[in-house]
């Protein structure tokens, strides 16, 4: 598991590394596939629960969230997000569907909200000053939350003792999470400082120890829908990582934090 756990990532990370780097289209198409592969992760995991939300519908507004930055229409993403809700309630209401209904309309929804509308904030963190300090800051958010969960599975792994959260997630341990925790404040130290990111150390420090603290419960959020639906991964698309929303959860969360953090601090 270790070995194909390592040879993933390094096949895996130079991928992540050049699409943030060249930036658009690259960077939003390698996340409407990592989207697309995500909600059908997701949808399978609601399925397993017994109640099959609507997929094909689900994924394509997913897709369409996703690439709402891109519009120049300033009202797109409130129209994609009130159709999100009202044509799959609107679907299902016309079949004359009730037993379960509720709970597909819910499925549905949930996973354009919790893929697609997250995600899109990656992309608008990209395209902060034009592309040219969002790649920094891309950079910072994906890698600090790399560093945070790779530093914590190997402290746990190695020293882990006490448990943070038996019935969510079994192996994790409290004193993975502070080595998370402390590794995310390295690494954004590290990145932006790489990156010349215009930010204060004390910035820097405090961003850091946010995505510590965020992308970990990002994980135990994705541990607890799969314990929920009965599952152990997203998927083994992965090989030693289990599916894309495995790699997924944390950032989803970190990617809405790191956008306001310099939208409302650091800009």
């Amino acid at each position: 598991m270790l070995r194909q756990r390592v040879l993933s990532a390094v096949l895996f990370v130079p991928l992540v590394f050049a699409a943030i780097w060249f930036g658009d289209p690259w960077f939003t198409l390698a996340l409407a596939l990592l989207a697309l592969l995500g909600v059908i992760e997701f949808y399978r995991a609601i399925g397993a629960a017994g109640k099959q939300p609507l997929v094909i519908f689900g994924a394509l507004w997913t897709l369409a969230v996703l690439a709402s930055p891109h519009c120049p229409f300033p009202q797109t993403l409130p129209i994609l997000l009130t159709g999100a809700i009202v044509l799959p309630l609107a679907w299902l209401t016309l079949r004359g569907e009730v037993e379960g209904a509720l709970y597909r309309w819910m499925g549905t929804v949930g996973g354009i909200f919790y893929i697609g509308w997250l995600l899109s904030y990656l992309v608008l963190l990209r395209g902060i000053g034009g592309g040219s300090d969002g790649r920094g800051w891309v950079m910072l958010a994906i890698f600090t939350t790399f560093a945070c969960d790779t530093t914590a599975y190997f402290v746990g792994r190695a020293w882990g003792r006490h448990r943070m959260a038996p019935v969510i997630s079994p192996k994790k341990s409290w004193e993975g999470a502070v080595a998370g925790f402390l590794g995310a404040i390295g690494a954004a130290y590290i990145v932006a400082a790489l990156f010349s990111l215009s930010a204060a150390v004390w910035q820097v420090g405090l961003l850091g120890a946010i995505i510590g603290v965020v992308s970990q419960i990002g994980d135990l959020s994705e541990s607890m829908i799969k314990r929920s639906a009965g599952i152990k991964d997203a998927s083994h698309l992965i090989p030693g990582h289990g599916g894309v929303l495995d790699r997924l959860d944390s950032i989803l969360l970190v990617g809405v934090v790191v956008y306001y953090y310099v939208w409302l601090i650091a800009r």
